[in-house]
């Protein structure tokens, strides 16, 4: 069988990794109303831990159908910051966004008009693939 190598050989493949490939096809679906909605370029920089190195990931939600990038791609309206598991928990439901960012789980840089149409509802729920 044959393993990706994502990231560095001592570092677990982000779950948040997983979570965005799963926007690729929602983006062939609903990508024009996305974008309709949210008009705006996001960066993510996600940490496995506060200590670990940053992956970031690109989310265009103004071009188009939408697209989803590995790396840092473009100039973002707006950057998050947060642990991988806080992205998850976003995803799933069990965090709120707001709750996040006024508990410092989640940092927030750029345009916050921007930055607050980026909602959890976005993002790929397991229970519906």
């Amino acid at each position: 069988s044959t393993q990706s190598t994502w990231g560095t050989s001592s570092t677990m493949p982000l779950k948040s990794e997983a979570l965005f490939s799963k926007m690729v096809p929602l983006l062939d679906t609903n990508g024009e109303a996305f974008v309709k909605k949210v008009g705006a370029v996001f960066h993510f920089e996600i940490k496995e831990k506060k200590d670990s190195a940053a992956v970031w990931f690109t989310l265009d939600l103004k071009n188009g159908k939408g697209k989803f990038s590995n790396g840092k791609e473009g100039k973002a309206d707006a950057s998050f910051s947060m642990l991988d598991d806080t992205l998850i928990q976003l995803a799933d439901g069990k965090l709120n966004p707001q709750v996040a960012f006024t508990q410092g789980k989640m940092k927030i840089r750029g345009n916050m008009a921007k930055a607050m149409k980026f909602t959890p509802d976005l993002l790929p729920k397991d229970a519906k693939l």
